[in-house]
């Protein structure tokens, strides 16, 4: 509430820090003369009452440094392409290809959709991809950030060869196959494949909440008072439009030697290098693991961290190897370049480790048990309403915690314990479960993949939540309705259960998009 209100992330992250540590002194009886030593030690993370908290503790985290290092990596790689030359080749590739503000559109959800191993790197990928071109056509910085954000998350967790799956698979016990548990929630998994339709739906028919129309028509004027290149008012940051004639800026030499190859050759070998990466940290290559050779085990048992790390290194080394062999770029610009693309990745790291924070301080009031306990005990009163019950509490831990895997950890194990293997709802419980932590990391203010999709669209990252926020609850409303009518068809058989579920939630999409779209018009 205070971000929105405020527009400025940073300090809001930071003051709901310090109120979850207050509450967590509060609750533990400190007293008032040990109340200021307790609040520095639980916020910084130093002192034995605070070891598993605190920000100390969320940045030397494994996990959360695998992530940083390969945010920073990435932001390496994508600086390298730009400063080869790649993406302005890019540019014109695509600009005698696409040359509509619909055609930019539906390109960005393609590439989005082609990208599906992780959503840091589809953001930031997109985003660096697709901004000039976008911007060139009229399609605004904060339009972009939400398209780059719903092709990221919901393409990840519908795709069996993803960092998510993998995520998800580690959750679930009992000597099950995590993967195979994956890929049959899939179908589903009605909040992602509703909200790329959703997607499609508006390019095509050109509709937009009042919230995102407001950019546009800014965008319109700015172009109407300018000829390119100066202060863009909406996001404060420099519009990068190459166009021949007014206000057209002379490439440098490095930009006019680059070829689309400088783009597509560095995205193709992190794809293949991280997916490599993720089943090596699965134990694929070793001979002494269970998973040798096996890629799906492998998959399903990789460390995404470790595994992203390592391909995106592979990927930022032959990069460099690659373009200083051709002489597209010199060896001095190159590493240069190693550092702009840490730079740009500061305002990313800073609001990541804020939002780690964030969430150690409400792990440690206790809202994880206190949700478990919640949703463990209405299982039985109110089972055929049950995977929509789960779908909006899955929804509403995300987005007060920013976390989607969190949110794994805590409702799948509830989910496989409360049903038996062979109960349908089972599978349907996990869906919900998947589709609404992924609706309400979509929505989150400090989300990891809602501040990489403002990062990739250099959009800012409160117009960008404010923005989106109409489209993902439009689409939460009618996946929590689909998710009432699975529940009480779960009896009919999955097959005819999946069947009937979808017909209506296509036709409640279908219906929604037509009914605002009619809306609008009328306004």
């Amino acid at each position: 509430a205070l971000a929105l209100k405020t527009k400025e992330v940073y300090s809001s992250l930071f003051i709901g820090i310090i109120l979850g540590a207050v509450q967590y002194c509060i609750s533990m009886g400190t007293g008032f003369d040990g109340f200021l030593v307790h609040l520095t030690n639980h916020t910084v993370g130093e002192g034995e009452d605070a070891k598993a908290y605190g920000l100390i503790h969320c940045l030397s985290d494994p996990w959360n440094v695998g992530i940083l290092v390969f945010l920073v990596v990435l932001g390496s790689i994508v600086s390298l392409m730009n400063k080869a030359g790649g993406s302005t080749a890019f540019g014109r590739w695509a600009s005698k290809h696409v040359k509509s503000k619909i055609g930019v559109q539906v390109a960005t959800i393609l590439l989005g959709i082609l990208i599906f191993i992780d959503d840091y790197f589809n953001c930031l990928t997109v985003g660096s991809v697709m901004r000039p071109i976008a911007v060139r056509n009229g399609v605004t910085k904060e339009k972009l950030a939400y398209l780059i954000d719903s092709t990221a998350a919901p393409v990840c967790i519908i795709s069996p060869i993803s960092s998510w799956a993998a995520a998800v698979s580690g959750f679930v016990s009992g000597g099950e196959n995590g993967l195979a548990l994956f890929c049959k929630a899939i179908p589903y998994n009605f909040y992602a494949f509703f909200t790329i339709l959703f997607m499609f739906g508006i390019v095509i028919l050109g509709f937009d909440f009042k919230a995102m129309s407001k950019y546009d028509a800014r965008l319109k004027e700015w172009y109407e008072r300018t000829n390119g290149g100066k202060l863009d008012e909406v996001s404060d940051t420099k519009l990068q439009i190459v166009e021949h004639g007014v206000g057209a800026k002379q490439e440098d030499s490095s930009k006019s030697k680059g070829s689309v190859s400088d783009l597509v050759i560095p995205i193709t070998m992190l794809i293949i290098f991280c997916m490599a990466g993720m089943v090596y940290s699965g134990g694929f290559f070793d001979a002494s693991n269970a998973n040798y050779m096996n890629f799906v085990d492998s998959f399903a048992g990789s460390n995404a961290s470790i595994g992203l790390v390592i391909g995106s290194l592979a990927a930022l080394i032959l990069t460099i190897v690659m373009f200083t062999a051709r002489k597209t770029l010199p060896f001095d610009e190159a590493m240069s370049s190693l550092i702009k693309g840490f730079e740009a990745m500061v305002p990313a790291i800073l609001i990541l480790t804020l939002a780690w924070t964030l969430k150690s301080m409400t792990d440690s009031l206790g809202a994880a048990e206190y949700v478990s306990s919640v949703v463990a005990s209405s299982a039985s009163e109110l089972q055929m309403l049950l995977p929509a019950i789960i779908f909006l509490v899955a929804a509403f831990l995300a987005f007060a915690t920013g976390t989607s895997w969190g949110t794994f950890g805590i409702l799948i194990p509830i989910c496989i314990a409360v049903f038996p293997g062979a109960d349908p709802l089972r599978i349907i419980s996990i869906s919900a479960c998947m589709a609404g932590a992924v609706c309400g990391d979509h929505i989150s203010p400090i989300s990891d993949t809602t501040i990489m999709a403002s990062a990739g669209a250099e959009c800012k990252h409160v117009h960008h939540v404010s923005s989106q926020l109409p489209y993902a609850l439009t689409v939460a409303t009618v996946s929590f309705l689909t998710f009432i009518v699975a529940g009480f068809t779960h009896t009919l058989g999955m097959v005819t259960s999946a069947i009937i579920s979808w017909i209506f939630g296509v036709a409640m999409l279908g219906f929604a998009l037509f009914y605002l779209n009619k809306r609008q018009k009328v306004k």
